[in-house]
């Protein structure tokens, strides 16, 4: 999901014990009876196999360049919090911490800050490559003290995907393009008047979703009220915010109204399976907020094939709360590529790195992946420009598309995000009653000094 998108549930506790045996095989950079061993961190699902077959490809390409030099893939199981933690412990000892790891955009700040990404700019100086990469993805990489620890892979936007077939069968015409979040209600409530067989509009919610939550859904509507989690003006974190109060309140109006999925689905990290392989493909949903990465999974080779997906779906900019200016909003994330700040050989690790993404290796992950890409080159390949029928659609949004605060705090702040939406959806809580219980967790993470209250 939030890459949303790749979720294997697994429980938190099995999820460290794996990290631990499956990232001790051998450390990084350390011999082996034929030469030097690079260990490669990544992710990997049932549903996201695009990574583990180009780092197949760099690996190939790198030991054959490299006599003696024996790169390890190390994938990992599960969704991308299940990912995370398993990484997170793997870096903690410098037994355990991979040479090159996949990274998330919004972790690269705060590993920084713990120490665990080395520092690249004396070898990106030398990478005739990074010149090919756009400018404002290469912000991605970039901590507090201005240097660059991690390269992009991709970018990715978020929409609203609809069926049409779904929206014409309820006398709803297409294209659809909603105004305002009151367009949203009406186009569900029309649906749901069809029958009950027919989720009309789904947005995930909770913390069973994670990070998914928060990019498909929640930032969309707290950004349409022309407010935001963090000023960067004064360089804190808003609190107190009407347009908080009012996101949570469109979550409760859409689950209560059981214009969503029941409470119970919403809960579930797994949920966007359905989504994706169950309720689209057979005609089950009306809408969902997701990434411009959809059409990977329902594309040939996808993990849902649908050869209709291309005729049946639709796409749509998300509104701002009331049409106002620039009247949609979209987010933005994406992954990188980092080394460990404790490799033994941190030239040959970044140029594995190199290796992975240069263009060709770049190229057919974008296309596998449906990312948005962040090489120049890629971006003006005619393959990619034929990728798939929406690539238009879902770059067009990038003028109004927003990003989550690369800052240490944000993991947590995230966390208490999720948290909220949770509360309202399930009734434990009212909008007001959730946006105070953010506002108090936000100040107890960060302290005082580092909120405004707006």
């Amino acid at each position: 999901m939030a890459r949303t998108t790749r979720r294997t549930a697994l429980k938190a506790g099995a999820a460290a014990a794996a990290a631990l045996m499956g990232l001790t095989a051998c450390s990084p950079g350390s011999d082996s009876d034929s030469g030097t061993t690079l260990k490669v961190a990544y992710q990997k699902t049932d549903s996201f196999t695009a990574l583990d077959t180009m780092f197949q490809s760099a690996k190939k390409d790198f030991e054959a360049a490299h006599p003696g030099v024996t790169v390890d893939l190390q994938p990992i199981q599960g969704n991308d919090e299940d990912y995370g933690t398993k990484l997170a412990l793997a870096l903690r000892s410098p037994a355990t911490a991979p040479d090159v790891f996949y990274e998330d955009t919004f972790k690269v700040r705060s590993d920084v800050d713990a120490g665990y990404l080395l520092k690249l700019d004396s070898h990106l100086d030398q990478w005739e490559g990074w010149d090919a990469f756009e400018d404002a993805a290469k912000a991605a990489g970039k901590a507090d003290d201005g240097g660059t620890y991690a390269v992009p892979l991709g970018t990715d936007t978020r929409v609203i995907w609809y069926n049409k077939k779904v929206f014409a069968a309820a006398g709803i015409s297409v294209p659809w393009q909603p105004k305002s979040w009151e367009d949203i209600l009406t186009a569900a409530r029309t649906i749901k008047a069809q029958g009950p067989d027919i989720i009309p509009f789904n947005m995930y919610a909770g913390k069973g979703p994670g990070e998914g939550t928060v990019m498909q859904g929640f930032y969309e509507l707290l950004y349409g009220t022309g407010t935001g989690l963090y000023d960067d003006d004064t360089g804190k974190w808003v609190v107190g915010s009407a347009g908080f109060q009012d996101s949570l309140a469109f979550l409760k109006t859409l689950y209560d109204e059981d214009l969503a999925v029941s409470p119970a689905e919403a809960l579930d990290g797994n949920v966007w399976k359905k989504v994706f392989g169950e309720w689209f493909p057979k005609g089950r949903l009306g809408g969902t907020v997701e990434g411009s990465y959809a059409p990977s999974f329902w594309q040939e080779g996808g993990s849902y094939e649908w050869p209709g997906y291309a005729q049946d779906m639709g796409v749509a900019p998300f509104p701002t709360r009331d049409g106002a200016a620039p009247g949609a909003v979209s987010m933005s994330g994406g992954w990188t590529l980092a080394v460990g700040a404790g490799t033994k050989d941190p030239d040959l690790a970044f140029e594995f790195l190199a290796t992975a993404l240069n263009m060709e290796n770049s190229l057919a992950f974008t296309l596998a992946s449906s990312q948005i890409a962040v090489r120049k080159d890629v971006a003006a390949h005619p393959d990619y420009q034929a990728a798939n029928p929406f690539v238009g659609d879902v770059s067009a949004v990038v003028p109004v598309t927003r990003y989550r605060p690369a800052t240490s705090d944000y993991p947590r702040i995230s966390a208490a995000v999720q948290e909220a939406t949770e509360a309202v959806i399930t009734g434990a809580r009212t909008p007001a009653e959730a946006a105070a219980g953010y506002d108090a967790a936000v100040e107890q993470i960060v302290g005082v000094e580092n909120i405004v209250r707006k």
